[in-house]
């Protein structure tokens, strides 16, 4: 059967959750990428060691160790099931002495034992968003700082933008289904937002409620100064360039000075400072 058939074939029966969230969502390529050009131009040497917070499947920890040899990986999730998925799916097709190198724990990103001296700690997919008190935000800033080698940079993305506040639904065709964000219910008193992810199929069938997130709309204030109070040192804001027809371009340059767009998508990027 070809991969065309076969990828039009997809019902909400026979799909799987996990793998259309990656396809839909993740470009792990991408994201390592801007990490490793980051570290490496701001601190003139290629990191080694990383840690995936929130990792889910584990999918970004492991396509950093197959950059490099010496490349190690620690992925921190409280998801058992989740972690399963990832180490069958993509450890378990990493060659043995990667295999070697990556670690996924079943274990809270507020008490991330010995996953310390990292030079990256990642927080991706706005996952920290779970936190709604601005106390236990910065606790986790300050764990975060506590686990980073001293020249470690800790990567955050983030979205913002009015529509962030809004209850919406949006909807983006790929091959053999459509991906659906739905922000289904926001309060503007506490922030908190609860979103979905549905999945539909070319037979007519959705796979409703795939994922759910119960998140406090964070705004990017806010985050830069969470994350100084926490102590950490520089914090810079990589903004998306235009791609001239009203979309990102994929380039994400240090700014201080971004644009008020209905929607947008950065990276926060924090130096653990003294």
């Amino acid at each position: 059967m070809s991969t065309r058939k076969r990828e039009t074939s997809l019902t909400a029966a026979t799909a799987d959750k996990h793998d259309l969230y990656e396809r839909a969502v993740q470009n792990v390529q991408a994201e390592i990428d801007f990490v490793d050009r980051t570290y490496k131009k701001r601190r003139g040497r290629a990191a080694v060691r990383l840690r995936e917070d929130f990792c889910g499947t584990g999918n970004t920890s492991c396509e950093w160790v197959r950059r490099r040899a010496d490349n190690v990986a620690f992925g921190l999730d409280i998801d058992q099931a989740t972690l399963d998925w990832g180490g069958q799916r993509h450890v378990g097709r990493l060659k043995p002495h990667q295999q070697e190198r990556v670690h996924l724990l079943n274990r809270d990103v507020l008490k991330p034992g010995d996953a310390r001296h990292m030079d990256c700690i990642l927080a991706m997919n706005f996952s920290y968003w779970v936190f709604h008190q601005r106390a236990v935000m910065k606790e986790y800033f300050r764990s975060v700082r506590r686990s980073l080698a001293p020249d470690g940079l800790f990567f955050l993305d983030f979205y913002g933008g009015s529509e962030a506040f809004l209850e919406i639904e949006e909807k983006r065709k790929l091959k053999g289904f459509t991906y659906v964000w739905e922000q289904d219910k926001f309060n503007p008193i506490t922030g908190s937002v609860r979103c979905y992810i549905h999945f539909d199929f070319p037979d007519g069938t959705r796979m409703k409620r795939a994922f759910r997130y119960d998140w406090r709309v964070w705004t990017l204030p806010e985050m830069r100064d969470l994350l100084v109070e926490a102590g950490f040192g520089t914090v810079t804001v990589y903004w998306e360039g235009d791609d001239g027809n009203g979309g990102g371009n994929g380039v994400f340059r240090p700014t201080l000075r971004g644009d008020p767009c209905e929607s947008f998508i950065c990276y926060i990027v924090a130096e653990k400072g003294r």
